[in-house]
């Protein structure tokens, strides 16, 4: 892992070497300064404050309902924590869909509001107009194909993208307009392995994953997923590397029984 072991700062330039080089890239969500802390010093390459704050964060059933005041504050708290990793932020949904400009406007806010590096968007060629007017100000776009969570109410369901012939093409075709668009990175959600691989092989910006193979060019999950801290959410693509629900569960209830018990604070807890 040259690249990534060399990189003091990741940009998109790193990844676009990480890419040439074979190296795969890690990416995680992160909503908070303590949470990402933690994911920066542990050596992430791409900390994604993403839209899924509206589920993990506020408890929303979808990623709809959480504004760009919202997504603005949380990159700000991710931000002043991070040293290394590249900062990507989701736009909102409302906040660049069917208006350039607006979408212009709306990323300039992210980055000068929250000290950002980059923005990422859902969509295909129906967004290219919004990510070439970002371009011009000199903004990094990373785009996200296959299923896209703001459309969740046209999709209708959750399941797996592009399984069909003719979403696979458009996929296909999608990927590569957002390269020549400009963006720096796609990613690919819920797709078959299969056609993420070979799109990903087709491409030159670097593909990362969520249910999208081992054949992209890196992999991100959300971190409270991953962490084992959210429990009702398990879908096939999600590896739980920890069970810190279960431990925060333990460690509450021991400290309500210490307590209640008499046993907290003892006398070298107290002043």
């Amino acid at each position: 892992m040259v690249v990534a072991s060399r990189a003091k700062k990741v940009t998109t330039h790193t990844l676009q070497e990480m890419k040439q080089a074979k190296e795969k890239i890690s990416m995680l969500t992160a909503y908070d300064y303590s949470l990402a802390k933690l994911v920066d010093g542990a050596g992430i390459d791409v900390i994604l404050v993403g839209d899924s704050a509206s589920n993990v964060m506020a408890g929303n059933d979808t990623t709809v309902p959480i504004t760009l005041d919202h997504m603005i504050y949380h990159a700000k708290c991710v931000v002043n924590a991070v040293d290394r990793a590249l900062v990507v932020v989701d736009m909102p949904f409302g906040s660049y869909q069917g208006d350039s400009k607006l979408a212009l406007k709306s990323a300039i806010r992210i980055l000068k509001e929250s000290g950002g590096h980059a923005v990422k968007l859902e969509g295909g060629v129906e967004i290219v107009d919004s990510i070439k007017r970002i371009l011009t100000a000199g903004i990094p776009v990373m785009g996200h194909l296959g299923l896209t969570p703001q459309s969740i109410y046209k999709f209708g369901t959750y399941s797996v993208r592009a399984k069909e012939e003719e979403e696979a093409k458009k996929l296909m075709s999608d990927a590569h307009a957002l390269q020549e668009a400009g963006c720096f990175s796609v990613v690919f959600e819920k797709i078959p392995a299969d056609l993420a691989g070979k799109v990903s092989e087709s491409l030159e910006i670097p593909t990362i994953g969520i249910g999208g193979g081992p054949d992209c060019d890196g992999q991100v999950l959300v971190l409270h997923d991953m962490l084992g801290i959210t429990k009702q959410f398990s879908p096939r693509f999600l590896r739980r590397y920890a069970s810190l629900g279960d431990t925060i569960d333990s460690a509450v209830k021991q400290y309500i029984s210490d307590i209640r018990g008499g046993d907290f604070p003892n006398s070298e807890e107290s002043y």
